[in-house]
């Protein structure tokens, strides 16, 4: 049983990673057709594809679970892709540029360091938002749900106004018609949709196995909703973020881990608003407080004209931070000064 879970997970993973390179090559081509932006397929177009089974996930969750643990998983999945993407998945973007540029760790990065930096201001105000809604209870918090989806369409409305080109897309031929320099629309379309849902159906294998994994290890339903769900679907995020970087295309990697976080914020935590009471256990507190202090950091770097790889990749502390806190707290440490700090 172990060992059939165990290779279920990693055809899945296989599942999601080529699924990812085709719908890379897909949504370039998507850019190009309808002159898009470079920039804007990274933040909108490859951020809601990507971030599709995360949020479907929630969706079903919140709205759809019977037991309260299910909508534990939702909500915890809404608020542990930021946590993922905002350390993890600028980690890993760092680690791919290290590795590709050399050793070269403190190299300054060729990006628009103020566009980055607006990104992710745009993130932190939204997600602290959410944060203070999560500790707070009052009549029709629900309709903030609706200012949730206001904000994402004016980002997006935003990105798509955005004049500047950071990088053009990819002239690699369209994979399922590779022999064409220049494909017709309608394959793009059947490469770029076929890609994603095939990049959902990955995640949500994935996260199916992962629960019935920790079922047989005994974890705990909110241990899934924080570690187990956001790590299965931000997969798709980080593998077109490692795409990108192998490609050399760096400033389209960071746009589509700071899209990914502007949805992760805004649609999956509105389906929580909608249908739960959005209400954050000491788990969920600690997931918000390392999300945030990761993303001050980064700022801080952009501010200070220090980002680098190094820096990038130093967000995967405030991660190992977070999971020996949960672990700590678990298992009985400092629980009860922080109980008795909170009364």
């Amino acid at each position: 049983m172990m060992m059939l879970l165990i290779l279920t997970l990693v055809l899945a993973a296989v599942l999601i990673y080529l699924s990812c390179e085709y719908f890379v090559n897909g949504i370039e081509w998507v850019g190009r057709k309808f002159h898009i932006a470079g920039n804007t397929v990274g933040t909108v177009l490859a951020a809601i594809g990507t971030a599709l089974p995360e949020s479907i996930i929630t969706l079903i969750a919140v709205a759809f679970g019977v037991t309260e643990s299910q909508k534990d998983i939702g909500v915890g999945s809404a608020l542990g892709g930021p946590l993922i993407l905002s350390t993890i998945g600028y980690a890993v973007v760092g680690w791919c540029i290290f590795a590709s540029s050399k050793g070269h760790v403190r190299r300054r990065l060729a990006i628009d360091y103020g566009k980055l930096s607006k990104d992710q201001l745009w993130f932190l105000g939204i997600f602290i938002f959410n944060a203070v809604l999560g500790f707070t209870t009052f009549a029709g918090k629900y309709l903030a749900a609706i200012l949730l989806f206001a904000v994402y369409a004016l980002y997006c409305h935003k990105e798509m106004c955005v004049e500047c080109e950071l990088e053009r897309p990819s002239s690699e031929p369209l994979k399922i018609r590779s022999k064409q320099a220049e494909p017709e629309t309608k394959w793009v379309l059947v490469q770029t949709i076929g890609s994603l849902l095939f990049i959902c159906l990955g995640s949500q294998i994935f996260v199916n196995r992962l629960e019935v994994f920790s079922e047989l290890l005994g974890v705990p339903s909110h241990i899934i909703a924080l570690f187990l769900s956001p790590i299965a679907t931000e997969l798709p995020e980080i593998l077109n973020a490692i795409i990108w970087v192998r490609q050399g295309k760096i400033s389209l990697a960071l746009a589509n881990v700071s899209g990914s976080m502007m949805i992760q914020a805004t649609i999956p935590s509105a389906f929580g608003l909608l249908f739960t009471p959005w209400r954050f256990d000491s788990y969920l507190a600690m997931a918000v407080i390392a999300t945030i202090a990761s993303i001050a950091f980064l700022q801080v770097t952009l501010k200070n004209n220090h980002f680098s790889a190094g820096r990038l990749s130093f967000a995967a502390v405030f991660y190992m931070m977070f999971a020996a806190g949960v672990y700590f707290f678990s298992q009985g440490f400092f629980r009860e000064f922080v109980i008795s700090s909170i009364k």
